[in-house]
Order: structure tokens, then C-alpha cells, then sequence
């Protein structure tokens, strides 16, 4: 001991010279981070540090990184029991707001000598250090390149669940879980409250739960620049014993606490990945971790456009997009070592939880793992990703524990994780963009493996329906809502039976108030009149029959179909467009443009394909509708009154642009196109 420790106060006043509570007193007056050293020494005695180290992790805490031996000790030798109650506590206490503090100058901080200012920057003035081998070998000059140093909130974090690692492999008691479930609470509510830095304490909570678990896995490699954590400093002296547990032998856990402890882990895992998951960052382009664009860019790959990047590809360059899967893998291979089956995870999606784990009464811990539910929406995260991984990274594992199809499996997931249309809350489609894209995922991966199942009745098959046209009408993504469209579009066609898809077309075209989803309705109708009315007709063996094998036309091959839809795609425009005051046909004529252009489209569709004109009585449907009257004359004379009313100071005057006047002009000459077509019904 050198001279200067020798008239330490930290050595001076060790015990018996004053009673462990003055001891206390003193090192709390005289910590500084030159002293940490002389207290790490200090806290090799066991004794002393049982009797004191639970009141010092407060005081170490705010000191990290450099107390991080300190905190360390505290957690081997100190008693157990206690010291948890303090780790969980500084964990509810970390204030995560620091993280937004504006960053100081590079040159400011190279020269600080305060570790709490230098722990919480974002910089890095020196970010290369001596490997160990080139410590040996005096001349060296290798180095390797250091991440920046994390803020200290989460450096904070990191070491307390660090702590909580070793603390509760040293309880010996006969109900672990009681102490394992305020850790979990504590842990998953600092890591809520964690606004940047998640990869790393997703990785930091990976660990720590193996390390309670006893699993040795080793971390999966994470790239050079990442910043993710390969390790924390652990410490290498053994630990001592838990004073009040039991002193020989290993303590025999009853049947029930080894499934409550299991249960637990297994909760608290959901949880996380819900609460990292969907508090990613909004991106329309690259939802969560956009698994409906990977998928679709591998199993569809005629989709990408040419010389244009992917949404795979950008995973695999883009850092912050990486760093998402590699936080996820290491939450699913946990839960994979926790023995999370996807029948439980499954079960559990569909299930409304009634109280989550995170807000049990700590007082009162669960009695049973019957008690303790899985996160339903972090269920649904974790089953995805594995279904994903599947077909992503064709891992070779099976699919699933047990089967899964569009009905009845993705139509209870569709109901239980959204906001069902039934509940009338009319938010569908605005949840997390996350939640939203693993659900469509598990409906394209279902295609993929062509696992669509039977709906039970026709209105069940609607219902689906309605949900996902409803999210690929309501989504804000519209990435989202692309995928949502081909969903409906695929599953719609996959029903035999043309009359069950012509109610739905039907419905949407009568009853959706959404325009750009009666746009898509028209699509359908068009898809059906072109599939079941080729131009040459082989006898017998052409689309147009209704079913396999049978002789009976499809209704969508006879004029039925159309004369049902005729009054919703082609309805009567003169009330909403020109006897409707202008700001009124105004606000209609820019919500539905885009239905009237698609429904101009299809009538010149039916006009110009002169092989329709008999079988489907286009004649008569031109004339019955009455479309040139009611439909496209108030089209030609609304376009003009807006022309009119926005040129030469109008009433609409404010509203021009090179848009709209575009948009006019588009109708006009779709308009002319359509008038020029007529006389093909003539010929």
C-alpha cells in the first residue's frame, strides 16, 4: 500500500476504528473518482462490504463507468438480498431525459476530467487503444478502434443489470421467483423508459437473463462500427455466499417454483420485444423491420424495380437498420432457449391479457405460472420473427409447432392484435407501424405457403376482407398499405366460389366511404370480367365456367355480375357535382376523382373489347345505367365549372395549381376517350 492510500480516510477510518454506519458517513464525504481505486481494494473484506454495500450503490452509481469494479464487488460479496432491493431501485430512479443533452464541443471534452461528462457524450476524441498484445511488446504500435463511449444513463443500466446477474445466481432460497419477478418489473420498466441506446440494453438484458439462466451462449458477432456491447466487465474473484440462505447443498426447488421462475423469463422476454418493437422509429419506407417488403423482395423478386435499391438491401448496409435485426435475433434465441413454443406464443396472441406483468403489485407476486401471461402482442413479434426467419434466411427449421392458415389463424390474429372494425372505434390501420407489418406478414407468409384454409361461411370470409382492404385504405404507411392490397387482392381470388367474391365487390363498391378502396374494388370487377371472358374461347376449357370441371358459366362471364355493380361504379353524379353548391362539389369531386378516373378506365375497358359487347350486354348497360347521361356529362360539365370558377378571380381561384389543373386535364381526355368508344357498340 503506498504512502498516499495509507492516509486515505477510506483506510484510516476502516472499521474497528469507527462502526460500519460512520464508515459509511465518511466514504460517502470522500468519494471522488480518484478514490474509487482504494475502495475497490477496500471492498475485498467480505465482511465490510455485507455490513455496507447495499447503502453504497446509489453513491457508485452516478460514477460509472470508473465505479464499475466497485459495483461489481458490491454484487459478489455483498448481501444479496439487500443489494437487489438497492440494483432494482437505481434502476426505476435512472433518468434517461440526460441522453437529449445537447452535445459539447470534441475539443471541450478531450480535455475533461469529470467521467460523468465525458460518459455522457456521444463523441469520442479518442477512439483507438493499445490492443493487449501490443502492450507487451514495448515499440507497438497496433491498435483497435473503440466505440464511442454510451451515455451514462445507459452505462448505468448496463452495469446494474450486470449486477443483477451475479445477485441472483448467489440467492439461495426456496422461492427465487418472488426476487426474479421485482427484477423483471424493474428492468423492463427502466428499459421503457430508455429514449436511445435500445440495441445496446436489449443485448445488455440478453445476457444478463442468461447469466441467470447459467446459459453460456456466445454473442452472435456484431459488426465493427456498431456500437453494440460484446461484453461488460465482469469480475473475475469468486463470489460469496448468500448469509441467509441455505448453507449445504443445492437448495430443491418444488415442481411449481421452477415453472413460475420458467414462466417468468418467458414473460418478461414478450414484453421486451413488444416494448422494443413498437417503439421503433416511424418509417414508411422501412416499417419495424418491414418483413412484409423482405419477404416479398424474396419470394417475389419479378416485383423489384430495376437499378433500385431493396428494402433486404438496406438492412444489410444501412448500421441502425442492422443493428434492429441483430437486437431481434438475440431476443428470439432467447426465447428459444426459455423453451417458448409457437403454440404458446400463438395462444397467447390471441388472448386479451388482463393484467401485464409489468404492472403486477410488487408486493404480491404471483403464486402460480398460471398467473403470469405472456405479452400478447409481444407474442405475436416473437412468432412472426420466427416465421419470417424461415423464409427469409431458409433456415431449414420447421415452420411451426403446429399449422397455421389464413382461416381460421390469421383471421383470430387479425381480430385480437388490431382494432377490430367491429369494436367501432375506426382507428384500424393507425396502430404501430410495427404491429401493423408482422401482421400482414404471417398473411403473405401464409400465401407463400399456401396455407389459406376455408373460411367456415361466407360471412366470415367478408369479414376478413373488410380488415385487411380497411389497412390498406387507413394505413399512413404506404408501403403498408401496398402490401394490405395484395393481401386482400390474393385472398379474394382464392375464394371458388365467383358468387361469394362478387357480394364482396359489391359491398365495398355500395357501402366503403373510402375512395381509394372503391378504386380497388373496380380493380377486382375488372380482373374478373377479363379472366372470365378471353378474347378466343376454347370450347369447354376456358375461364369463364364456374368451378373445376363444370360446365356452368361463371357469373362474372354473363351479364349479371355487371348490371348488379353498374348503379355503384357508374352512379349518378348531377346532385354531388352541379346542382351541389361549388365548395360542396368541390370537396367531392377531389375525394372521389380517383374512383370516376378508374370507372372511366373500365368502361372504355367494356367499350373497346368488342368481344364483351354480346356476351355481357354492354349495350344494354350503357343504355340502363343510363352512363352517358348521368355519370359522364356532369363529369364533362363539373371539370368546366371548375375551370371556370378557378380562372379570371372565380371562387375557386385559390385553389389552382399545376396539380389540379393536371388532374382536370387527365379527366377531360379520359373523357374523350371513353365518347370516341361508344361508337364501338354500334359496329
Amino acid at each position: 500500500m503506498s504512502e498516499a492510500e495509507a492516509e486515505s480516510p477510506l483506510i484510516k477510518a476502516l472499521p474497528p476504528v469507527s462502526d460500519y454506519l460512520t464508515y459509511l458517513t465518511i466514504v460517502e464525504y470522500n468519494l471522488t473518482p480518484e478514490n474509487l481505486p482504494i475502495l475497490h481494494k477496500v471492498l475485498q473484506d467480505q465482511a465490510l462490504t455485507t455490513n455496507i454495500g447495499w447503502d453504497l450503490v446509489h453513491l457508485l452509481v452516478p460514477y460509472l463507468p470508473e465505479s464499475e469494479q466497485c459495483l461489481q464487488d458490491i454484487a459478489r460479496l455483498g448481501n444479496p438480498r439487500e443489494v437487489i432491493l438497492k440494483v432494482t431501485e437505481s434502476l426505476r430512479l435512472i433518468e434517461f431525459e440526460q441522453e437529449e443533452a445537447p452535445e459539447e464541443p470534441t475539443e471541450t471534452l478531450a480535455g475533461a476530467t469529470d467521467s460523468r461528462v465525458r460518459a455522457d457524450s456521444s463523441t469520442y476524441p479518442i477512439r483507438t487503444a493499445q490492443t493487449a498484445e501490443g502492450e507487451k511488446r514495448p515499440g507497438s504500435s497496433q491498435m483497435v478502434e473503440l466505440p464511442p463511449p454510451l451515455p451514462l444513463p445507459v452505462s448505468q443500466c448496463i452495469a446494474l443489470l450486470s449486477m443483477l446477474s451475479i445477485l441472483h445466481s448467489r440467492i439461495k432460497t426456496k422461492y427465487p421467483s418472488r426476487f426474479l419477478s421485482t427484477t423483471m418489473q424493474a428492468i423492463l420498466g427502466s428499459f421503457s423508459n430508455a429514449g436511445s441506446h435500445r440495441e445496446e440494453l436489449v443485448l445488455a438484458i440478453v445476457k444478463a437473463t442468461r447469466l441467470m439462466l447459467g446459459i453460456q451462449r456466445p454473442a452472435l458477432p456484431s459488426r465493427k462500427s456498431s456500437g453494440m456491447m460484446s461484453a461488460w466487465p465482469m469480475a473475475t474473484s469468486e463470489s460469496a455466499a448468500d448469509p441467509e440462505g441455505v448453507t449445504a447443498g443445492a437448495v430443491d426447488l418444488s415442481h411449481e417454483e421452477k415453472a413460475m421462475q420458467t414462466k417468468l423469463l418467458q414473460s418478461f422476454i414478450t414484453h421486451v420485444i413488444e416494448e422494443y418493437m413498437l417503439n421503433l422509429p416511424a418509417d414508411e419506407e422501412v416499417p419495424g423491420l418491414a418483413w412484409c417488403g423482405r419477404i416479398m423482395e424474396k419470394v417475389q423478386p419479378r416485383r423489384i424495380i430495376p437499378e433500385t435499391q431493396t428494402v433486404s438491401e438496406r438492412f444489410q448496409k444501412e448500421e441502425k437498420l442492422h443493428r434492429r435485426i441483430d437486437a431481434v435475433g438475440q431476443l428470439v434465441t432467447l426465447a428459444q432457449d426459455l423453451k417458448l413454443g409457437d403454440d404458446e406464443l400463438l395462444s397467447a396472441a390471441i388472448t386479451v391479457e388482463s393484467v401485464p406483468t409489468a404492472t403486477h403489485d410488487e408486493d404480491e407476486p404471483p403464486t402460480s405460472a398460471e398467473d403470469i401471461p405472456l405479452s400478447r402482442l409481444g407474442s405475436l413479434l416473437l412468432y412472426t420473427a420466427r416465421q419470417a426467419s424461415s423464409i427469409l434466411y431458409d433456415n431449414g427449421k420447421a415452420a411451426s409447432d403446429q399449422p397455421f392458415s389464413i382461416f381460421p389463424d390469421h383471421q383470430e390474429i387479425l381480430k385480437n392484435c388490431l382494432s377490430s372494425p367491429a369494436q367501432g372505434t375506426g382507428t384500424l390501420g393507425t396502430e404501430p407501424e410495427t404491429l401493423v407489418d408482422a401482421v400482414l406478414a404471417l398473411g403473405l407468409i401464409c400465401l407463400e405457403r399456401n396455407a389459406v384454409g376455408e373460411p367456415a361461411t361466407d360471412e366470415q370470409f367478408n369479414e376478413y376482407l373488410q380488415v385487411t382492404a380497411l389497412l390498406s385504405s387507413n394505413c399512413p404507411s404506404p408501403n403498408l398499405r401496398g402490401h394490405a392490397h395484395y393481401l386482400t387482392s390474393t385472398i379474394l381470388r382464392s375464394q371458388p366460389d365467383d358468387n361469394a367474391r362478387l357480394t364482396f365487390i359489391r359491398d365495398t363498391l355500395e357501402h366503403c366511404p373510402f375512395e381509394n378502396l372503391k378504386v380497388s374494388a373496380v380493380g377486382w370487377i375488372k380482373g374478373e370480367t377479363i379472366e372470365a371472358n378471353p378474347p378466343t374461347s376454347h370450347h369447354g376449357h376456358d375461364h369463364g365456367t364456374h368451378g373445376e370441371g363444370s360446365d356452368t358459366p361463371s357469373i362474372f362471364a354473363t351479364p349479371l355480375a355487371l348490371d348488379s355493380l353498374a348503379p355503384f361504379i357508374f352512379p349518378s353524379l348531377h346532385a354531388d357535382l352541379i346542382t351541389a353548391p361549388l365548395q360542396d362539389a368541390w370537396i367531392t369531386f377531389q375525394t372521389n376523382v380517383s374512383f370516376y378516373l378508374a370507372a372511366l378506365n373500365f368502361v372504355y375497358l367494356l367499350l373497346s373489347a368488342k368481344h364483351l359487347h354480346r356476351k355481357l350486354s354492354i349495350a344494354d348497360l350503357w343504355q340502363n345505367t343510363d352512363v352517358a347521361g348521368s355519370f359522364l356529362q356532369p363529369l364533362r360539365d363539373a371539370s368546366a365549372r371548375f375551370r371556370e370558377e378557378m380562372d379570371g378571380g372565380g371562387r375557386l381561384a385559390d385553389e389552382r395549381s399545376d396539380t389540379l389543373v393536371a388532374e382536370l386535364s387527365l379527366l377531360d381526355e379520359t373523357l374523350a376517350r371513353v365518347t370516341k368508344a361508344v361508337k364501338f357498340l354500334n359496329e
